[in-house]
């Protein structure tokens, strides 16, 4: 199966805590050519208010439409989803995929009926955060867990190899540490960059829980709305020897891009 051109994917978060999710994309799509953009110029967004964060939001994405024209937006932002969702699918035409805390899946992946949802503080108090425990979670106890130094500490491991293994466990140990009730079970990583700290959450933890990232399911989310059937062309013997990888271009607001650069080449071991 042949396509007419390879789609393009604008992949949007306040810093690099996205690559995480770009990083499953580019497992799952090979084939496309992505623009990470950063807002690193206004890092963190749990500083900002909600009417700030989704106005500046939508004059940068509007710029950044104009400019890539993109085929799809995903907001790569689990603060800047559970805020401003709704309001880019309303200002923008194209598909918008957006990543929100792995609540539903949780709540159907949990045998104690107790799981944890690490995040920042941002996230956390959000309305829509406990909208989906509502929904999706109302059997279940679920601990809220407010992280916040996590995020700065998955840069320190990505960027610098710095582990900082009590400094994590001081993050996440509520989830373990519990009076009484059951024991926790699953982990919700409720921010995209706290998969980039996996190996060191693996260290730390006690006992063995099931860490849910969210990002493969974006992925498949964009595989689906683009409408590529990706095995059927990588089984087809003509791309299989073309050598085609995947563009990939880094945008930052506050000028940050040679960090993204080594934060990837950290992540894949490649340039």
């Amino acid at each position: 199966m042949f396509r007419d051109k390879d789609p393009r994917i604008l992949v949007f978060d306040s810093g690099f805590g996205g690559l995480s999710v770009l990083s499953a994309l580019v497992e799952t799509l090979p084939f496309a050519d992505y623009i990470y953009l950063a807002d690193d110029a206004r890092f963190p967004y749990g500083d900002l208010s909600d009417d700030a964060l989704t106005n500046g939001l939508i004059d940068i994405i509007r710029q950044a439409l104009q400019e890539f024209s993109p085929d799809l937006l995903v907001v790569a932002c689990n603060t800047a989803s559970t805020v401003a969702l709704k309001a880019l699918r309303e200002a923008f035409a194209i598909p918008i995929v957006g990543i929100v805390p792995a609540i539903k899946l949780a709540a159907s992946a949990t045998r104690s009926r107790r799981f944890a949802v690490l995040a920042t503080p941002g996230t956390i108090r959000r309305s829509f955060t406990r909208d989906l425990i509502n929904d999706f979670a109302a059997g279940c106890s679920v601990d809220l867990i407010a992280c916040t130094k996590l995020a700065g500490l998955a840069e320190d491991f990505v960027l610098n190899g710095q582990s900082n293994k009590s400094a994590v466990w001081s993050e996440i140990e509520s989830a373990f540490c519990i009076a009484d009730g059951p024991d926790v079970d699953v982990i919700v990583l409720g921010c995209t960059h706290y998969p980039l700290l996996l190996p060191v959450l693996l260290e730390v933890a006690p006992r063995p829980v099931l860490w849910l990232d969210p990002a493969p399911a974006v992925a498949r989310r964009v595989m689906h709305l683009l409408g590529q059937e990706w095995q059927d062309c990588l089984a087809d013997s003509n791309l299989n020897n073309v050598g085609h990888r995947f563009g990939l271009t880094f945008v930052a607001t506050g000028g940050g891009e040679d960090r993204l650069r080594k934060a990837w080449i950290a992540l894949r071991g490649c340039s």
